[in-house]
């Protein structure tokens, strides 16, 4: 009978190899990985095999079918990211002791922010930059639901969601108030006609888009007067739809801007036709001290 095999403790090399497992995983493929982690897809390859090898077990299966996680790799990545974590966490801690930044801040943000004209998190970025230029920033672009889970399951330090349905572990810090603005594009049978001309029995009669992520009470009974016959899952998904001509939706006024002056898309009823979204900062209640994120933290009050 073939012995399984243990591991007995874990490397340095280890956890670099369990940090490019994880990256790959994020990125979705050996191709998409390449660009994050500056390193070719064979090369990966064999990191990954190496990986394996040491674990004694297969993570994930590659090839013309795609990439896909074994029953394995998904447990391991469970515990690498738990691992991962907890050594973030010891960074921390030696950072309070330090009073220097080092470390790491990995932040999740909802698509399409960074056309918002405040820029509070570009500049709260940039300024914790400036005092910790050692520090290494990771931005990943997530659902809001995927953001509060990672934040409370502690791979994430903080997040930019919407303020719906607060969840009990995290706390909330107010951002933004983000005005979302029905539209249509030029190709559109709306577009040339004066807001006064269009009546509200078309405008619930045009085939309309939905988004199918969360929205506050109000936004989604403005969505009901619609004639919702298409759905996307995030904001560019709905910009996608409305620019074919052949629905209207509605979407963030920062956001569609760079459209609106293109004069490929135009406002319709904006006086009337509109909802707001309050956008918050999220991080876990009872954190451990961490120096990084508090200073992130504070140049978003200032900021403010």
């Amino acid at each position: 009978m073939t012995a399984k095999k243990t591991l007995s403790q874990v490397s340095d090399f280890e956890i670099r190899l369990l940090r490019l497992f994880k990256t790959v995983v994020e990125c979705g493929s050996f191709t998409a990985a390449e660009g994050v982690l500056g390193i070719s897809r064979s090369a990966i390859s064999l990191h990954m095999g190496d990986l394996e090898k040491r674990l004694g077990m297969r993570l994930c299966q590659r090839g013309r079918a795609g990439f896909a996680l074994t029953d394995e790799g998904r447990e391991v990545l469970r515990a690498s990211q738990t691992l991962l974590a907890a050594i973030e966490g010891f960074r921390s801690e030696v950072n309070q002791l330090h009073r220097q930044l080092r470390g790491e801040l990995n932040i999740g943000i909802i698509n399409n922010m960074v056309t918002q004209p405040h820029m509070r998190i570009t500049q709260a970025l940039k300024s914790l930059r400036a005092q910790g230029p050692s520090v290494h920033i990771n931005i990943g672009m997530m659902t809001p639901s995927d953001i509060e889970l990672g934040v409370l399951d502690g791979h994430l330090n903080v997040g930019v969601v919407p303020l719906i349905s607060p969840l009990a572990g995290l706390e909330y810090m107010p951002l933004y108030e983000e005005r979302s603005l029905l539209y249509c594009s030029r190709e559109h049978s709306f577009f040339g006609r004066p807001d006064a001309e269009i009546t509200d029995e078309e405008l619930r009669n045009a085939d309309a888009v939905a988004p199918s992520y969360r929205l506050p009470a109000d936004a989604i009974d403005t969505h009901q007067t619609l004639n919702c016959t298409a759905t996307a899952s995030d904001r560019e998904g709905i910009a996608f739809l409305i620019l074919t001509g052949s629905f209207i939706g509605f979407l963030p006024d920062h956001y569609a801007n760079t459209w609106v002056t293109q004069k490929m898309m135009r406002t319709l009823h904006p006086h009337r036709l509109h909802y707001d979204v309050p956008l918050s900062v999220v991080t876990r209640k009872g954190r451990r001290p961490n120096l990084v994120l508090e200073r992130f933290l504070e140049q978003l009050s200032i900021n403010n």
